[in-house]
């Protein structure tokens, strides 16, 4: 990434206006995104480039769709052969998966309740936003820590983690990075597909776990 290059979206989302993510998807919201087929067409475009960017060797691995929501990744990665495992906050969420081919799990991404060394790969799309925006809160803080230790836990040795995402500025990003590698062993870096179209701009963290 070339040190010139900038952002800083001005536009207010909704990570921004309620302060848990459990506020923003419920109700109606929750059913129209969970519905959405043009949203299930996104994330399927996401995961795709997401396993390019893993590049992953080994055909049966276990990948963790972490933050999975209504599971569009999840559902895609379990159709093109890998075994998938998908963790999201929301309860509610899972209730749109199909529990014949897959059994989604409640809890936090940011506390992972697996043994160590459970997953080949990692991958979390459009669900770090959530857990950190904001450089001056402490709280986000703190779960961008335990979230980045609780994936290198996770993972096993020689294995990788993708995160796309959606940071608000440069700072933000780059923060995100600062505070995975002060915490964890994680070697990785950014990579931004159409830097210079907001509209499409595409933000991947790749993460590698080498012991």
């Amino acid at each position: 990434m070339n040190d010139n290059y900038d952002f800083n979206i001005k536009r207010k989302r909704p990570e921004e206006i309620w302060n848990n993510v459990t506020d923003y998807f419920r109700g109606e919201i929750l059913r129209q995104y969970a519905s959405s087929k043009s949203i299930m067409k996104i994330q399927e475009k996401i995961t795709i480039r997401a396993l390019e960017l893993l590049d992953l060797r080994k055909k049966d691995a276990l990948i963790l769709d972490a933050g999975s929501g209504p599971g569009f990744a999840a559902i895609y990665l379990n159709e093109i052969g890998y075994k998938t495992v998908a963790v999201d906050v929301i309860s509610a969420f899972l209730n749109y998966y199909d529990i014949k081919d897959l059994n989604p799990i409640a809890a936090d991404m940011c506390y992972l309740p697996f043994k160590p060394k459970t997953f080949d790969a990692i991958i979390s799309i459009s669900a770090l936003q959530w857990i950190y925006r904001d450089l001056r809160n402490e709280q986000m803080y703190l779960m961008l820590k335990d979230m980045s230790k609780s994936f290198f836990k996770t993972l096993k040795p020689n294995s990788q983690a993708i995160i796309q995402f959606y940071p608000k500025s440069k700072k933000i990003m780059e923060d995100i990075g600062k505070v995975i590698v002060k915490n964890t062993d994680f070697d990785g870096n950014f990579i931004i597909d159409n830097p210079n179209n907001q509209k499409k701009r595409k933000i991947f963290l790749l993460l590698v776990k080498n012991r």
